[in-house]
C-alpha cells in the first residue's frame, strides 16, 4: 500500500485581550501572589487592538496571506511593522475577534455552563451571524441570556469563571460539579476554549477545501489540555466533541498528548492509520491554550513592548489515502527521541534529524526545508529565549559539518537555504513543525521543493513524572504520482499470473544450473 498524504490544512488565531488579563497563567498567578503589582496595572496599556493583531506580519503568515519567504525578507523585529489593509481571512483560515469567538464558546457548550448577559449575547449573535461559517444551529444556541446581576452573583458566590470583554464582566462559565476539581469553572473554561478554537480550525479546513464532513473517519486531537472528571482526569475526548460540532457524523476519534511534540506524534499516527487501511480520512486538530496567553508578558512590558502572546492558536490537518498529487508522509522515515538518547542538543538533533536521514541514505542537505520549533522571535527574544528556529538550524548545520556534508562556512547560510523565520505564537503545541504544513502543500506540489522534515519537541519533565525530554520527526516528500486507485488497478488474477510466470522462470533457472 502506498503512503498516506497531507491533503489539506486550516489555521486560525483568536485575538483574546481580556483572556490575557483574566486567564493567562502569568497574570492569574500574579493576581494571587501580588495583586497590587505594577505589572498588572500596566498590562491593559500593553494590549493590542484587533486591527493591530490582524496587521501583524507573522499573524498574516500563520493564516496564509504571506509566505515564510516573504517574512524572511523583512528586517526583525517585526513588532513595529504592519501590513496595511490586511485581511482577517486568509488562504488557510482567519484571525477571529474575541466577541465572535464568544459565540463559538457558547455554541460549543452542551451542558449549559456558559452564561452571557442578555444584551451582550444579542450583540454577539448579531456580529457572528455575519460570519461566513456561521450556521443556523450555532445561532440558535445564542439565546437565553441572563441578567447581569445573576452573572455577578455566579462569579462572586458560586465559583464561576468570569468572562470579560473590553474590561467589563459580560458572562461566566459555571462549574460542572460541586466537589470535583477537574470540573471546576476554571478548568471548564480552559477546555471549552480548546473545543471552540478547535471547531473553528476544523470548520475552515472543511470549508476552504470543499471537504464533506461525512467523509471523515477519525479525528485525533493533540492540544495540551486534558478533559475528564475525578475518576479519569485526562480521559478525553476533545476529538469526538470537536468532530460532533463540525458535523463529522461518521467519525470517531481520540486525544493524543505529548506536550509540544504532540502534533507530530499525531501526524505520524494518522499517516500510519491511513497507510494501514484502518481509516481513509483522518483529521489532526488542536485548539488553543488560555494558560499560555501573556506567558512572557512581564518581559514584554518591561521592554515597553505590546504583549504579543494575545492570540489563541488552532489548526486542523487532513491526512488521506494517496491521491497521486498531495505530499506523501514517509512514516517509514521517522526520527524519535528514545528513552536512552540523552538531552544534549547534539544527541537530540541526531536522533530527530540524522537518524531518519540515515535510514534513506540521505544527507542533511537533501532536505529542502526543515520545519522545527517555529516560534516567533519577536516573542522569545525579549524574554531571553533567543531566536528558537535559528538556534535549531545552527545545530542542524553544525551536525552537517561534523558529518562532512557541509562546510563550516555553510553554518551561517544554512537557515536561509533550508530553514525559515519563526511566525507561530507560543501556544506550546502550535509552533512545533505544524505551522509549515499549509505551505508544504504548495511547496511540494506546484512549488520547486521535493522534501521537507517536520520536527516536534516536548518537555516531559513539566508533568513531574520524568526528567526526560521528548521529540519526534517525520519526512514529507513530493508525490511521484502513485495513487491508491493506480496501485489497486491490477486484479488478483493478473497478480497470480505474474507470480506463476516468475516461478516458472525461477524453475527454469534452477534446471539450467
Amino acid at each position: 500500500m502506498s503512503y498516506a498524504v497531507l491533503k489539506a490544512a486550516g489555521y486560525v488565531l483568536v485575538h483574546t485581550p481580556d483572556m490575557v488579563i483574566h486567564n493567562g497563567t502569568t497574570q492569574t498567578v500574579e493576581k494571587q501572589t501580588n495583586p497590587d503589582s505594577e505589572y498588572l496595572k500596566k498590562v491593559p496599556n500593553h494590549l493590542r487592538s484587533f486591527e493591530e493583531v490582524v496587521q501583524y506580519v507573522p499573524n498574516q503568515v500563520y493564516i496564509g496571506n504571506a509566505t515564510p519567504d516573504e517574512l524572511g525578507k523583512i528586517e526583525k523585529p517585526w513588532v513595529d511593522k504592519k501590513i496595511d489593509n490586511a485581511d482577517r481571512f486568509g488562504k488557510f483560515g482567519e484571525v477571529m475577534p474575541q466577541n465572535e469567538f464568544y459565540a463559538l464558546l457558547k455554541s460549543s457548550d452542551v451542558f449549559d455552563l456558559v452564561k452571557f448577559e442578555k444584551s451582550f449575547l444579542e450583540s454577539v449573535k448579531n456580529d457572528y451571524s455575519k460570519h461566513k461559517l456561521a450556521t443556523e444551529e450555532e445561532l440558535n444556541d445564542l439565546n437565553n441570556g441572563i441578567d447581569f446581576d445573576e452573572i455577578e452573583k455566579l462569579v462572586k458566590e458560586s465559583g464561576s469563571e468570569g468572562i470579560y470583554n473590553g474590561g467589563k464582566l459580560v458572562g461566566c462559565v459555571k462549574k460542572a460539579h460541586d466537589l470535583d476539581v477537574n470540573l471546576n469553572a476554571h478548568v471548564m473554561f480552559e477546555n471549552l476554549v480548546v473545543k471552540a478554537s478547535g471547531v473553528l480550525a476544523f470548520k475552515h479546513l472543511l470549508a476552504l477545501n470543499n471537504i464533506d464532513p461525512k467523509s471523515i473517519d477519525y479525528v485525533i486531537e493533540c492540544s495540551e489540555e486534558a478533559c475528564g472528571d475525578m475518576n479519569q482526569r485526562g480521559g478525553g475526548n476533545f476529538a469526538k466533541a470537536i468532530a460532533e460540532k463540525a458535523g463529522c457524523v461518521n467519525a470517531t476519534g481520540s486525544d493524543m498528548r505529548g506536550f509540544c511534540a504532540g502534533p507530530i506524534h499525531a501526524v505520524i499516527a494518522a499517516a500510519s492509520l491511513v497507510k494501514a487501511g484502518t481509516y481513509d480520512n483522518v483529521v489532526v486538530v488542536a485548539g488553543g491554550a488560555t494558560a499560555k496567553l501573556g506567558m512572557n508578558g512581564k518581559d514584554h512590558v518591561k521592554k515597553d513592548l505590546p504583549i504579543l502572546e494575545d492570540v489563541l492558536g488552532g489548526f486542523a490537518i487532513l491526512i488521506s489515502k494517496n491521491d497521486g498529487i498531495s505530499p506523501i508522509i514517509r512514516n517509514d522515515l521517522v526520527g524519535k527521541h528514545n528513552v536512552g538518547t540523552g538531552s544534549s542538543p547534539q544527541a537530540v538533533i541526531q536522533s530527530l534529524v540524522t537518524a531518519p536521514l540515515d535510514k534513506a541514505n540521505l544527507k542533511i542537505v537533501d532536505v529542502d526545508r526543515y520545519s522545527v520549533e517555529m516560534q516567533n522571535p519577536d516573542i522569545t527574544k525579549p524574554a531571553g529565549a533567543g531566536d528558537v528556529p535559528e538556534a535549531n538550524y545552527k545545530m542542524i548545520a553544525a551536525i552537517g559539518v561534523k558529518r562532512k556534508e557541509l562546510e563550516r562556512k555553510d553554518i551561517l547560510t544554512f537557515a536561509g537555504k533550508h530553514g525559515m523565520q519563526g511566525w507561530a505564537p507560543t501556544q506550546g503545541h502550535i509552533p512545533s513543525g505544524i505551522p509549515y504544513i499549509g505551505f508544504a502543500l504548495d511547496d511540494l506540489t506546484s512549488g520547486n521543493l521535493n522534501r521537507a522534515m517536520l520536527v516536534g519537541k516536548g518537555s516531559l519533565f513539566l508533568g513531574r513524572m520524568t526528567n526526560l525530554f521528548d521529540g519526534v520527526s517525520v519526512i514529507i516528500e513530493r508525490n511521484e504520482g502513485l495513487s491508491e486507485e493506480n496501485s489497486s488497478n491490477i486484479s488478483k488474477s493478473e497478480i497470480n499470473k505474474m507470480i506463476a510466470e516468475a516461478m516458472k522462470g525461477f524453475a527454469a533457472q534452477l534446471l539450467s544450473e
